[in-house]
């Protein structure tokens, strides 16, 4: 027969096992919460760790008039002019995320990568007078000519096009109306145009494929010129899908 004090002591190592779980269990909880709120509260993006801060500027938009403005921030980005695209506009995005931004979006990474590709576009056919001998038997490729006949060309040397891959997350969760995705695609566009020049046109990319519009109404399939979009009297209309 189990005495009585030996009960005891039975029981009480019970609860503390029990105890010991609740609270384990309690504390991970508590923080899986405490990781989720940091990802939530800080969405600025990381400046390059080894860049000096420069002074850029973003072209801030303003839902309640409809313009956007020109705005001075010191900020470090990297030499890489892809990388320093995608900089520019998670900074951008990160400025309309927070507390009282006027033109609010949800927080969270927006640009998945951003290319710079030379202009005027053109393809590559093989070579068919070069040696299949040379660089792993494999034939040498030339450039040929679009068969666009009315290719995005180039204003001045050195003109680029800019293709912007956007996170799905991103666009799913932008407010949807006429003005407010136009005024989002014009300020990427300004901001760009503001701090890289060397960028003329610019495409859009969901997760890495063609998708017909940003939250409804502007239109994501065609290719925008890179312009100064900060004065109020700019085409209120540009973005918008027919």
């Amino acid at each position: 027969m189990i005495q009585r004090h030996q009960r005891i002591v039975f029981w009480c190592l019970v609860v503390c096992i029990v105890g010991m779980g609740v609270l384990l269990a309690v504390e991970r909880q508590r923080g899986r919460q405490r990781i989720a709120a940091l990802a939530d509260d800080d969405q600025t993006p990381l400046d390059a760790p080894t860049a000096m801060a420069e002074t850029v500027t973003l072209d801030l938009a303003n839902d309640g008039d409809g313009s956007i403005a020109p705005a001075s921030r010191q900020i470090a980005l990297p030499e890489d002019p892809n990388a320093r695209a995608r900089a520019l506009i998670d900074h951008l995005i990160a400025e309309y995320a927070l507390p009282g931004s006027a033109h609010a979006l949800p927080p969270g990474a927006a640009v998945a990568e951003v290319f710079l590709v030379p202009l005027p576009l053109v393809g590559y056919t093989t070579d068919s007078t070069s040696s299949a001998t040379k660089d792993g038997g494999f034939r040498a490729t030339v450039p040929v000519a679009q068969s666009d006949p009315d290719p995005v060309q180039a204003k001045q040397p050195g003109g680029e096009l800019a293709v912007i891959d956007l996170h799905s997350t991103f666009v799913n969760q932008h407010p949807s109306g006429v003005e407010v995705e136009s005024l989002t695609l014009r300020s990427i566009l300004g901001t760009l145009h503001a701090n890289l020049p060397q960028i003329e046109q610019v495409r859009f990319l969901v997760d890495g494929q063609a998708r017909e519009t940003l939250a409804g109404h502007a239109d994501l399939l065609r290719t925008y010129p890179a312009v100064d979009t900060t004065s109020s009297g700019s085409a209120a209309s540009q973005g918008r899908s027919n």
